[in-house]
């Protein structure tokens, strides 16, 4: 039964570790907190799942579409809601503005589309479940654990090996000296909202097919928020290690107190950690602008 527990923690764990990264990438390089990440994150499944039931698609092009609708729609919001911000140097206070004002323009646009209804996405697999030694393993969660771990991966790799990856770390330590030392800042930063929109496509893609696909389905960002404060804000590590936390205690919670509380003990777990530990386990010296 422990294992079992277990077992579903890390598959919700992997999920919470797409938003939380995607979350922790442009607090990195930004040093705010993009709350239209969750709204991304809902526009991009519901586009995955209106391309995927009009032409009967499989997983991998839904996930290839919900992905590249990802970083489209991620890249678009950088130039209209961000960049002259960035450009301008203007108060922090307003990325904080444009983010919410862009989540509530992304919401409002797949409300009209999808009106108040909710969807599910179609069957994938044959085989629902898998069972184990006496372990029932859902098929999409091993999916969803395989397909994250993966993302994680080849992102770690990007980030440590490839030039766009040095500088996101050059920017996201001191944007005006990366910049003094010849790298492309907008190019940099426009690098890192891509990244984050493919990993929103790719985590809205896994909740839609394991959950209900509802319009406010961005919500769920909140998640990847509490993944990154208890990680550490700023930290991809962090968040990656936070994500899995939150996965395992909350499928411990619901089997010791039930679904209805755990959303209220996962709140009480971040805001010990913001009274305890406030940089998080990661321990990052970055401090929110807005």
């Amino acid at each position: 039964m422990q294992l079992q527990i277990i077992l579903n923690g890390l598959a919700l764990g992997s999920v919470y570790a797409l938003i939380a990264t995607g979350f922790s990438l442009i607090f990195n390089i930004l040093k705010f907190s993009n709350f239209a990440h969750g709204a991304t994150m809902a526009f991009c499944a519901f586009a995955g799942y209106f391309v995927a039931a009009a032409n009967k698609m499989g997983l991998v092009p839904t996930i290839a579409v919900a992905v590249a609708t990802g970083g489209l729609v991620a890249l678009c919001g950088e130039f209209v809601a961000f960049r002259s911000i960035t450009v301008r140097n203007a108060s922090p206070i307003y990325y904080f503005v444009s983010s919410i004002t862009l989540g509530t323009l992304l919401e409002g646009l797949v409300t009209i589309k999808a009106g108040a209804n909710f969807y599910n996405y179609p069957l994938f697999f044959k085989k629902r479940i898998m069972k184990f030694h006496g372990l029932v393993i859902s098929t999409s969660d091993v999916i969803m654990f395989c397909c994250s771990a993966a993302a994680l991966l080849i992102l770690v790799w990007v980030i440590r090996k490839t030039r766009l990856g040095r500088g996101l770390r050059a920017v996201s330590f001191d944007r005006d000296t990366a910049g003094l030392m010849g790298i492309n800042v907008i190019r940099t930063i426009q690098f890192a909202f891509l990244l984050s929109g493919m990993l929103a496509g790719l985590a809205g893609v896994f909740l839609g097919i394991n959950y209900t696909l509802y319009p406010t389905l961005g919500s769920l960002v909140v998640k990847g928020f509490i993944a990154s404060v208890i990680g550490g804000l700023g930290s991809i590590a962090g968040a990656l290690i936070g994500a899995v936390l939150l996965g395992l205690a909350e499928t411990q919670l619901v089997n010791l107190v039930g679904s209805t509380l755990t959303p209220v003990l996962t709140f009480v777990i971040m805001l010990v950690f913001l009274l305890l530990r406030p940089r998080g386990i990661a321990g990052s010296n970055i401090q929110e602008k807005a």
